[in-house]
């Protein structure tokens, strides 16, 4: 159940990005990967306490709702720890990922302030902690941190590259294409090494795969069977060995450096 809130007081430690806490999304361009600079690296320690002053601090289960797709919108959510999934719902129900976000990045755009609904979805895809940044409050720190505004700015902009980066590679990629770089991703991200290969060390369903990848469970179910049979992958209960990473990247093509 999501826990009352809290006001954030007192000094604030900068972020530290735990390992693997890098972004997991869908793109070509493996720079992008470990995400922006986290929002507030560039404040000084009286601009970050200033900052979370105005915020209130909530805690989130796994699978719980932090915003939803046309629902009213106010400012920005600061991720402390754990993942946020955002994703988009068609009009059919039909899920698309656009990101998992990790400790350090925002989440509550492409709007920062206030005034509209959301765009799309974030859900808890593991325990989170999260500070949450009226738009009121935040417009009137952005006009006064002159850096807090520059992280806003950069941090949008480069979701945005992300976004576009996400509808090119779902138009111009197979489904096939986009699995076995994802997967690879995923190596990237959360690989442990064990005597079948390398375990992707964290809990992703084949729904998940599913909505990152553009496809059905179903299909994704069907494709990674038919990969452990070629000796590619090994699945294990909830978990996904990889033991051919080179067949994986002769399956996804070139990807840019």
């Amino acid at each position: 159940m999501l826990q009352a809130a809290n006001v954030v007081r007192g000094p604030i430690p900068p972020t530290v990005r735990p390992a693997g806490s890098s972004s997991l999304l869908l793109t070509e361009n493996q720079r992008w990967i470990g995400g922006p600079p986290p929002l507030m690296d560039k404040l000084s320690p009286r601009e970050r306490e200033l900052v979370l002053k105005q915020g209130r601090r909530k805690v989130l289960n796994r699978g719980q709702t932090l915003f939803s797709q046309g629902g009213k919108h106010d400012g920005i959510w600061l991720i402390e720890s754990g993942r946020i999934r955002v994703f988009y719902t068609s009009p059919l129900g039909r899920e698309i990922t656009l990101a998992y976000w990790h400790v350090g990045n925002f989440v509550g755009g492409p709007e920062v302030f206030e005034g509209t609904v959301h765009q799309w979805s974030g859900v808890a895809s593991s325990n989170c902690s999260v500070v949450h940044l009226p738009g009121k409050e935040l417009r009137s720190l952005a006009a006064e941190i002159p850096n807090l505004a520059i992280g806003l700015i950069e941090g949008l902009t480069f979701k945005g590259k992300c976004y576009s980066a996400l509808a090119q590679m779902l138009g111009t990629r197979s489904i096939t294409q986009r699995l076995a770089h994802l997967l690879l991703h995923l190596v990237e991200l959360y690989g442990v090494d064990d005597a079948d290969g390398t375990v992707i060390a964290a809990a992703f369903t084949h729904a998940d795969i599913a909505h990152m990848v553009g496809a059905t469970r179903q299909w994704v179910t069907i494709s990674l069977k038919r990969m452990q049979e070629k000796g590619i992958v090994v699945t294990k209960r909830s978990q996904i060995v990889i033991c051919r990473t080179d067949v994986l990247e002769e399956m996804r093509g070139h990807a840019t450096d």
